[in-house]
């Protein structure tokens, strides 16, 4: 609205109040809208910089680079008597005198003036027309191709530096002594006020938004205060914060002044108006000018304060009066605002250091427990205050192969994962958001655990993060008037002219993140993913050397397997002649020793069948060929038919589909599977047995339900391992490989099995093989991807994950 602080003066009143979520609402009415956040684009696209003229207690005169004059203002002619256009063309010495002339002349070519204005000291100038002399406060500076000089009368008398050294030496003393920027800010106003003798000093910081917060004040006690109270970006626009940058220090000597304008107003020398960006005395915006009126200001002055190459704040000096502030005043003023604003940065920047210290050191407690575990999980969950500490929050989770641990306040672990699947989705590398809700409107129910978010992922492929949580913070913002932007009749901008104290609450935010935290963060995301690499070397290695010992143990197993069939026939085939030649003449001990002989021997043959047929799943290539496996299950229940011994078996055979596979392997895994429904079936006087098929996504899954003596589920991780077994042997004959046959065949498929059971209830063995055959090193014998994987399920096979 203006091109320089807006500090209203007004008699505090009682605060009206708005609670607002998410920031302020839409237009209250067709001639208020809210201006907390931006300026309005009328203000924004002001041209302020070519004003046209300049305030009138100074004079302006815009040279050529032969140092004639093209332009000058035209209260020139209360300096030299004559008309301005008959200066117009003539060198300096019409204006300055000849020696005056010479002095700039030399500083013209001797010095950087480039959008640099310089201040090259009290000149006595005597105009040509005019045997008076005058002693002027005399700066200079170049800009697009002109030389721009400007005057104001010096001060009648004294050493002004001299007088102002002392001011600013205490001053400087303060800066040091100074703790903290809000300590600064005390000292710099009390200063400031010493030095210009402005009624009222503040000063105060942008946020983000652009909104200014008073930090500090030192006023007469006829001024109001508007000590923390938020003035609203739109007081502000953008291109005055940009002339801030470049000039820093601006003087409204009197609101009610008449500009003295340029003549001619369109420069000579660049065919447009002459930007008086650097100019000391440019004039002001008419908009601004009354809204000092309408604050009860009649005289204003602000420096800037420039951190790390930003506007960081402003000093703003406002008096009920007007105020012409001499120059060596000014320029002292100038020094201060450098000096403050260097001290700040040291502040803000050793405040930092410090922080991003103390965040570092516990990255090192975090990093030290996660090399200290088997997994980086269990080494975070070791340190939860560590977690929690690292990013100053009150929640975190950690997100990792589909599995949810929470550490302090947090969302419930069905949220957690469904924000990941949406920061998977919706975001890349590391994200931080104070208003989670606006982004993702499901967490606006859980803004009391997780307002804000700082997600960091772990993975480039997979759904893995560390996530910490901030609650909201709901906030009561003190405007020095209500935020709006008032139209005229003809829709144009009008500044504000009620500043009494007006209260917002803000919800629906949490605590800001720091950049210092996201760069942490960072760093924190590349030693765990180092960590995670590690661990994934260490495990490569370790595969490395089992499926070595594997295949060394395979062909050991193969061997011995082979090599004790014959003697294992030999002893069934002797013991069976004995029995035949011997039988009548041996006594009845004799006979059970020796029938109990013969039923080890041959059970040691099945096992070392067994043994042998296991070994062969891994050395055996596969052979992929199209199959029925509705055939081979009812070729499969057809032998067990033949074989049933009259025995009643209800058998249920579904629809099942054709598959790519190994025909003799899977045929083996069915008839292992029905044999075990059979076998554990027998004490029922009416078995059921029932083969089904279902597609889930990319895979299709078998089961062989039955309604046997069933497991119990708690030992349902065992049964697919060698020689595991979940009943006596003298109940239920067998060597315990079935059905680690089963696996191996089904893994080198790059399917998965598993099962269910209830004790006297029976049992459920599945298994999955792929609807597109990929044969990813099955051939080869080694386990697919697939077979490797665990992910939750639903349906028929919601306990997988006990395979």
């Amino acid at each position: 609205m203006s091109d320089s602080e807006s500090t209203p003066m007004s008699t505090p009143m009682s605060a009206a109040r708005r609670d607002t979520s998410y920031g302020p609402p839409d237009a209250e009415a067709r001639r208020r809208t809210l201006s907390s956040g931006v300026a309005s684009k009328d203000c924004d696209a002001e041209p302020i910089h070519i004003p046209g003229g300049i305030q009138p207690h100074g004079f302006l005169l815009a040279l050529a680079g032969d140092l004639r004059i093209v332009q000058a203002s035209d209260n020139v002619p209360t300096l030299t008597g004559a008309p301005v256009e008959t200066l117009l063309g003539e060198t300096l010495d019409a204006v300055f005198g000849a020696a005056g002339a010479r002095r700039v002349a030399q500083a013209a070519a001797t010095a950087a003036l480039d959008d640099a204005p310089l201040y090259i000291g009290p000149v006595d100038v005597t105009p040509s027309s005019s045997e008076r002399s005058m002693r002027f406060d005399v700066t200079l500076h170049r800009h697009d191709g002109t030389l721009i000089v400007e005057m104001e009368a010096a001060a009648a008398t004294g050493d002004g530096f001299a007088s102002m050294y002392p001011l600013v030496r205490t001053f400087a003393r303060g800066l040091q002594d100074a703790a903290s920027v809000q300590q600064l800010a005390e000292l710099a106003v009390r200063e400031v006020r010493a030095i210009t003798g402005f009624g009222r000093v503040m000063l105060y910081s942008f946020d983000d938004e652009g909104r200014s917060h008073v930090l500090a004040e030192d006023r007469d006690g006829s001024y109001p205060s508007f000590l923390h109270q938020f003035f609203p970006a739109s007081d502000i626009p953008r291109q005055a914060r940009a002339l801030y940058l470049k000039n820093r220090i601006r003087l409204v000597a009197d609101v009610n002044y008449k500009p003295a304008r340029l003549v001619p107003d369109v420069n000579p020398i660049t065919g447009r108006p002459t930007d008086l960006t650097y100019a000391t005395l440019r004039s002001f915006s008419p908009v601004h000018l009354e809204y000092m009126r309408n604050m009860g200001t009649h005289a204003s002055m602000s420096v800037s304060i420039v951190v790390r190459g930003q506007l960081w704040g402003l000093i703003s000096c406002h008096d009920h009066d007007a105020r012409i502030v001499p120059f060596n005043t000014r320029v002292a003023v100038e020094h201060l605002g450098h000096m403050l604003s260097l001290q700040i940065e040291a502040k803000e920047e050793r405040a930092e250091g410090e922080y991003l210290a103390a965040l570092r050191r516990t990255m090192g407690r975090l990093i030290s427990a996660m090399g200290e575990h088997e997994n980086f999980v269990a080494g975070l969950q070791a340190v939860p205050q560590d977690v929690l500490s690292f990013a100053r929050s009150a929640g975190a989770a950690i997100v990792f192969d589909d599995q949810v641990t929470l550490l302090g306040a947090t969302p419930d672990e069905d949220t957690v994962g469904a924000l990941t699947h949406w920061l998977t989705e919706h975001t890349s590398g590391i994200w931080a958001t104070d208003s989670l809700a606006r982004e993702w409107p499901p967490a606006k129910a859980h803004e009391d655990r997780a307002c804000g978010v700082l997600a960091v992922p772990v993975s480039q492929i997979f759904r893995n993060y560390l996530l910490w949580f901030r609650p909201e913070v709901m906030q009561t913002i003190k405007w020095a008037g209500e935020p709006v932007k008032i139209e005229n009749a003809d829709g144009a901008s009008a500044p504000r002219t009620s500043f009494s104290p007006w209260l917002e609450t803000v919800r629906g935010h949490s605590a800001m993140w720091r950049q210092g935290e996201i760069e942490i963060a960072s760093e924190l995301r590349g030693a765990l993913l180092n960590i995670v690499l590690r661990r994934a070397e260490e495990r490569a290695e370790l595969a490395t050397e089992l499926a070595r010992a594997n295949k060394e143990l395979e062909a050991f197993s193969y061997s011995v397997s082979h090599d004790l069939r014959a003697p294992l026939r030999h002893i069934a085939g002797y013991g069976d002649l004995l029995r035949e030649q011997e039988g009548e003449r041996m006594s009845d001990k004799s006979r059970r020793f020796l029938n109990n002989m013969l039923d080890s021997a041959r059970f040691a043959g099945t096992l070392v069948d067994d043994l042998l047929t296991f070994s062969q799943m891994g050395r055996a290539a596969l052979r992929p060929a199209p199959v029925d496996l509705g055939q081979l299950v009812r070729g499969v229940v057809q032998e067990f038919e033949v074989e049933g011994s009259g025995r009643r078996i209800e058998w249920v055979i579904g629809d099942l589909p054709r598959v790519t596979g190994d025909a003799a392997f899977l045929q083996l895994a069915l008839r292992n599977l029905i044999s075990n429904a059979v076998k554990y079936t027998r004490t029922r006087e009416s078995a059921k047995i029932e083969i089904f098929a279902t597609r889930n996504g990319d895979e299709y899954v078998m089961g062989v339900r039955d309604n046997g003596v069933g497991f119990d589920m708690k030992y349902a991780a065992k049964l697919f391992g060698v020689f595991q077994r979940l009943h006596r042997a003298e109940e239920f004959e067998g060597t315990g490989i079935g059905l680690a046959n089963v696996r191996r065949i089904v893994e080198r498929h790059e399917g998965r099995t598993w099962a269910e059971g209830r004790l006297g209830k029976g049992a459920v063995f599945y298994f999955s093989l792929p609807v597109v055959y990929r044969n990813a090193g099955g051939a080869q014998g080694g386990k697919g991807a697939r077979g490797a994987r665990q992910p939750g399920a639903s349906g028929t096979n919601s306990r997988r994950n006990h395979a």
